[in-house]
């Protein structure tokens, strides 16, 4: 049985989480010293720094595959930025870039499909854009929630994570 496209308001939701959370993550990022960021702290992309670089890149490139315009990459793992500052003003302007695009999309298109190339498997890919799209937003909060584990192990909270606790959202009785 196949599920029902998502909504255009399911994306556009989800894109403004997406924006809310990451500027949580980057503030609470911003305290810390670099050496502190970049420490290996055993995760999958070793630190808060290699997981935050990973969704900006995977966040790249997806986005360039929604909008037609795909990047490409060496590895899921290529360091985009060194310099924190700079991955964090790359991180704002993709948000912005994420939002524009949601508020973009029609339903007529979160119905068709994408063709996009796995930087896993080496091989071009049709998908149906909804299915894209849910993987998008779930990809982010996967290894956000990594991020926010090696975060509470080096002692930092980056407070509410809950969707419906974003600024907007309304909550009645």
């Amino acid at each position: 049985m196949t599920a029902p496209a998502p909504s255009r308001d399911y994306v556009t939701t989800m894109a403004r989480y997406n924006a809310w959370m990451n500027e949580s993550l980057y503030r609470v990022c911003a305290e810390m010293s670099d050496a502190e960021r970049k420490k290996d702290r055993g995760g999958f992309f070793k630190s808060i720094h290699g997981v935050l670089n990973h969704l900006v890149l995977v966040d790249i490139y997806w986005l360039g595959w929604f909008t037609g315009n795909p990047p490409s990459f060496p590895s899921l793992d290529a360091e985009l930025y060194a310099d924190f500052g700079a991955l964090r003003a790359e991180r704002a302007r993709l948000d912005a870039a994420i939002e524009r695009w949601a508020a973009s999309l029609t339903e007529e298109q979160l119905a068709g499909d994408i063709v996009f190339r796995s930087m896993t498997l080496k091989v071009d890919r049709k998908l149906s854009l909804w299915h894209a799209v849910i993987h998008y937003f779930n990809h982010q909060t996967h290894h956000r929630g990594q991020a926010t584990t090696l975060l509470t192990q080096a002692g930092q909270d980056i407070g509410v994570t809950d969707l419906h606790r974003m600024p907007g959202i309304s909550i009645t009785l």
